[in-house]
C-alpha cells in the first residue's frame, strides 16, 4: 500500500530535506517540471511527471519521456501552477496517502509563496491534514481549528505557529512562549518558539494555521 506521495518540484536538489526517511516500498514520486529530471538523476524512480516543462532543453525533454511511465505536459499559459498540477494527479491517484512536497521552497519568492498557501486552496483543504512542505531546514504541517499535538522532530530546534488567515483564540499550552485564547485578526507569524519537551500542543477556535519546525543551516 502506497503511504507516501513525494512531490518534488524545481528546486535545487541542495534544498531537499533528508530522503532516507521516506520507506520506498511505500512510496511513489511525482515529478514537477524539472524537479522530474532532478529527481531521476538523484536516483529515485519517477513514477508520473506533470507540467508545463518550459525549464527544460529539447535534449533534456526527449531524455525525459524516456525514463518516466507517465508524462503529462501541459502549455505554459495555464490556470494552475505545476505543482498545483502535481498534487491534484497526487490525490488523484492516491487519495489515501500523505503529499510530501519537497524542491518546492527557495528560489523565486512568489513560488515559494504559492506553495506555502495551497493547501487553502477549496479543493485541497480536504486534504490538507496530509500535505507537508519540506526542506533542509523546515517542515511545514497544516491545521483546521481544533487542538493539536505536535512531536518534535529530532534534528529541529524552532517551532513556529503561522496564521495564515485571521485566527481566533489561539492557544500555546507547553511551548517555551504560551498563549491564553488570543485573537489575530490578521495574518501573523509567531516564530522562533520552542519545545519544552518532546511534543507540544496548541489550539485554536477559527482560520487556519501551518506550523513549522525549523534549524538552522
Amino acid at each position: 500500500m502506497i503511504e507516501s506521495v513525494v512531490i518534488i518540484g524545481g528546486a535545487s536538489p541542495d534544498s531537499w530535506p533528508d530522503m532516507t526517511q521516506f520507506d520506498l516500498s511505500k512510496t511513489v514520486f511525482i515529478g514537477v517540471d524539472r524537479g522530474s529530471l532532478y529527481g531521476i538523476k538523484a536516483g529515485f524512480q519517477i513514477d508520473i511527471a506533470v507540467g508545463d516543462f518550459d525549464s527544460l532543453s529539447e535534449s533534456e525533454w526527449e531524455w525525459l519521456v524516456k525514463q518516466v511511465p507517465e508524462v503529462r505536459r501541459c502549455a505554459a499559459e495555464k490556470d494552475d501552477t505545476d505543482m498545483e498540477l502535481g498534487v491534484l494527479k497526487a490525490i488523484e491517484t492516491y487519495p489515501e496517502a500523505y503529499y510530501y512536497l519537497v524542491g518546492g521552497t527557495g528560489g523565486r519568492l512568489d513560488h515559494y509563496l504559492s506553495n506555502l498557501w495551497l493547501p487553502l486552496q477549496e479543493r485541497f483543504e480536504p486534504f490538507m491534514d496530509r500535505i507537508r512542505l519540506l526542506d533542509v531546514q523546515n517542515t511545514i504541517s497544516y491545521y483546521l481549528p481544533g487542538e493539536y499535538t505536535v512531536e518534535k522532530e529530532m534534528d529541529k530546534t524552532y517551532l513556529g505557529y503561522i496564521c495564515l488567515t485571521a485566527v481566533t483564540k489561539l492557544s500555546l499550552y507547553d511551548a517555551k512562549y504560551q498563549l491564553d485564547q488570543v485573537d489575530f485578526p490578521y495574518p501573523r507569524s509567531l516564530s522562533s518558539n520552542e519545545f519544552i519537551g518532546t511534543t507540544s500542543r496548541f489550539s485554536f477556535e477559527s482560520g487556519c494555521m501551518c506550523v513549522i519546525q525549523s534549524k538552522d543551516n
